[in-house]
C-alpha cells in the first residue's frame, strides 16, 4: 500500500487531516508531520524525514503539504531521502489525503493516486 504523509505548518491540522483520511481507509499507513520539533507553529525538515521513513515501503510514499515554506521543507526531505517512489502531490490538502488513501486501500500506484488527487482541485462541493 502507497503510504500517505500529510505535512502542514501546525501540528493539529496535520493530524486532523489524517484522522479524517483514516476514517475511509484506517488501514493504509500514514503519518503527520505538522508544525516545529518545539511545538510552534511551522515546518520541521526532521518530521517530514521521520513521518515518510514510517510509512515508507516499495509501494511509495505520497506526500501532501498545506502551504508555503511546507512545499519547500517537503522538496528538500524528499530529495535528501533519495528513495524510490516517493513524490509530492500538488492537490488540495484536504481532499487529496482522503482520496489519497481510499485509493490506496484499493491498491492503486502511487502514479495513479497522483491523478485522482489532481483531479480533486476541480471537485465541486456545491452545485
Amino acid at each position: 500500500m502507497v503510504g500517505i504523509v500529510v505535512a502542514s505548518h501546525s501540528r493539529q491540522l496535520a493530524e486532523g487531516v489524517i484522522e479524517l483520511a483514516r476514517m475511509m481507509a484506517p488501514g493504509v499507513p500514514m503519518a503527520a508531520a505538522g508544525g516545529l520539533d518545539d511545538g510552534g507553529t511551522g515546518t520541521s525538515f526532521k518530521k517530514i524525514v521521520g513521518a515518510v521513513l514510517q510509512v515508507y515501503s516499495e509501494d511509495g510514499v505520497a506526500v501532501l503539504t498545506d502551504v508555503g515554506s511546507s512545499v519547500m521543507t517537503a522538496e528538500m526531505a524528499l530529495e535528501m531521502l533519495a528513495q524510490p517512489k516517493l513524490k509530492l502531490f500538488d492537490c488540495p490538502l484536504v481532499e487529496g489525503a482522503v482520496i489519497a488513501a481510499v485509493e490506496s486501500s484499493l491498491g492503486s500506484s502511487l502514479e495513479e493516486i497522483e491523478q485522482r488527487t489532481v483531479d480533486a482541485r476541480n471537485m465541486r462541493k456545491l452545485n
